[in-house]
């Protein structure tokens, strides 16, 4: 089974990175573009048949190393299907 794990920063946290790309949109002409937030996006991989135990397992890695969870919201999804 597939776990989609979205990873965003919490509001009020500066984020450089995102500002550097509204930067540089708007230097590419894209001005109606308010704001960009940057985010992280990964699929992991479980060898599991429980969709319940892979999220208690993938909320652990989050918790543990995948977000910061000070500066850092994450959101987990799990796919039985295992498909993209």
């Amino acid at each position: 089974m597939k776990a989609k794990v979205h990873v965003t920063l919490k509001p009020g946290v500066l984020d450089p990175q995102g500002k550097a790309v509204a930067h540089a949109l708007d230097a590419l002409g894209f001005d109606d573009v308010k704001d960009v937030r940057q985010g992280k996006y990964l699929e992991i991989d479980i060898d599991d048949t429980d969709s319940s135990a892979a999220e208690d397992r993938v909320q652990d890695m989050c918790r543990k190393l995948l977000a910061n969870t000070v500066i850092e919201n994450y959101r987990v999804e799990i796919d039985a299907s295992g498909e993209t």
